[in-house]
């Protein structure tokens, strides 16, 4: 009996800890010559050595200040999960050096991005082949702040039905919130008039006139906005 209450105890703690919520990007960018080349070899790598938990997601950056890049998208894992990943044995290493790596420039960079159900209105796993995405630099301690205002945004996102997957990002730079839009239906989502206008529709929830106090909430808390296209790369991507 003592047995079967601890284990009750323990089953709250053990469901938390091992939560999949942490997904981990990989911006590499290709040698312009050896664009080809490199994607060859990205597809045969993550065929051979990224399944399950190290599933790969890749996608082709469109547009903005990385355009011409790769996202390479692991997860969602636990913490838990990162901590015992290693580098996935020394075949994967020499693999990814020898046969990918070469067509790389220097440019770089690694991010955690830990999902926040809160803040979004689609499931952390219901993807789609273009996103958006919207990142938000808050000032520094206005984090919090930042997070209302996104709260406040999710029931605008929810009343027009917007797909948005809504991220902290973690140890990987600067304060940021991003914010993942998932085109269900392709970018004609974006066409003006295809949903309410956001506008209308937050002042349709929050009370007239009080669009212009959101407006300035963001400028007032956040040092940076910018946005960016990525479309899904199945070609590239573990089968």
């Amino acid at each position: 009996m003592k047995l079967f209450l601890l284990l009750c105890m323990l089953i709250p703690s053990i469901g938390i800890s091992q939560t999949k919520n942490v997904l981990t990007t990989h911006r590499v960018f290709p040698k312009i010559d050896k664009v080809l080349e490199f994607e060859k070899a990205l597809s045969a790598h993550a065929q051979k050595y990224h399944t399950g938990d190290v599933s790969w997601r890749v996608f082709e950056i469109q547009s903005g200040p990385d355009m011409g890049g790769y996202q390479i998208t692991e997860g969602p894992n636990s913490w838990e999960g990162l901590d015992t990943r290693g580098n996935l044995g020394e075949a994967h290493t020499a693999d990814w050096h020898k046969n990918v790596a070469m067509y790389l420039t220097e440019r770089q960079s690694v991010t955690y991005a830990v999902y926040e159900d809160s803040l979004s209105t689609v499931a952390v796993g219901d993807y789609a082949d273009k996103i958006q995405i919207d990142h938000l630099y808050p000032k520094m301690g206005s984090s919090d702040e930042i997070r209302k205002i996104l709260a406040q945004r999710r029931k605008v996102w929810q009343a027009t039905g917007l797909s948005v997957a809504a991220y902290s990002i973690n140890a990987s730079g600067p304060p940021q919130f991003s914010l993942v839009i998932r085109f269900k239906q392709g970018l004609k989502e974006k066409t003006p008039g295809f949903r309410k206008p956001f506008k209308s529709t937050y002042e349709g929830i929050f009370g007239a006139n009080t669009f212009e106090e959101h407006i300035k909430g963001i400028k007032e808390h956040s040092n940076e906005v910018w946005s960016e296209l990525l479309f899904l790369r199945k070609d590239l991507s573990s089968k």
